[in-house]
């Protein structure tokens, strides 16, 4: 299916890795020209030369820490005309609540929740101005089922999901659409950090990680994977979702409605 993108500019952050470079990889075989951000420098170069091996798209690259206010400004400064913003930015730790310090909540939240935030607060109203344009929030699917043993991301994720339904059901007043993709449980080095910490707290190690895996009673007996995640954000960035805002798409096969 032709979805329409080819021309479009497009912003993904977090995007030298994981679900970030596959929504690129996807967007740039559709057309778009990209705008990637992420913090590693090397990381960005390698992602735009995988890139650009395979589609013929303008990539631009900007390495920044999307936690910090003044790194937020300086991308969205940077960033110029955009057709499209995937927000994928952020990693919560896992835990429950007496095994994360406040300064832990407030790092990643920095990150995840206010980073998205300020992304979307500032594009939003550039869209705004310009009468068109799609955000799209890469979140969670722990704010639909929630896990004491990943509170922090929890907690954070039904901060953006709620985020994206108020304004996505008002952006269309103005052109913009705004929408939310929660993957599940996703085949990138992300999942496997999460997993290894929770065999760290339960077992003192982090070896055990795959233990947990496989009592997860997964849907297709598998992870995700992150180009299955790509494929649906791309979908909801392009005109064939032209009448879809203020909603939130998960990715993870049904397990967020699976009994335990």
């Amino acid at each position: 299916m032709d979805l329409e993108l080819r021309g479009k500019r497009a912003l993904v952050t977090g995007a030298s890795k994981g679900i970030g470079l596959a929504c690129a990889e996807v967007l740039a075989a559709e057309g778009c020209d990209l705008l990637l951000a992420a913090r590693s420098v090397s990381g960005l170069a390698s992602a735009a030369r995988t890139i650009r091996e395979r589609a013929n798209v303008r990539i631009d690259t900007l390495a920044c820490d999307l936690s910090k206010s003044d790194e937020q400004k300086r991308l969205c400064a940077a960033a110029g005309p955009l057709d499209i913003v995937v927000n994928n930015a952020g990693s919560n730790p896992p835990g429950e609540i007496d095994e994360i310090p406040e300064e832990v909540w407030r790092n990643a939240w920095d990150l995840k929740v206010f980073g998205y935030i300020n992304l979307t607060r500032y594009f939003f109203g550039v869209m705004k101005a310009q009468g068109y344009g799609v955000i799209v929030n890469v979140i969670g699917n722990s704010g639909e089922r929630m896990n004491a043993r990943y509170i922090l991301g929890s907690a954070g994720n039904v901060s953006l999901m709620g985020l994206t339904r108020a304004l996505g059901a008002r952006s269309p007043d103005f052109g913009v659409r705004v929408l939310a993709v929660n993957p599940g449980l996703t085949a990138t080095d992300r999942a496997k950090f999460m997993l290894q910490g929770w065999s760290q707290n339960a077992y003192g190690t982090p070896d055990r990680w795959e233990e947990f895996e496989k009592q997860m009673n997964l849907p297709f007996n598998r992870m995700g994977t992150a180009e299955e995640v790509a494929n649906v954000v791309a979908f909801l960035a392009s005109p064939k979702a032209a009448y879809v805002s203020g909603t939130v798409v998960t990715v993870d096969g049904g397990f967020a409605n699976r009994n335990a």
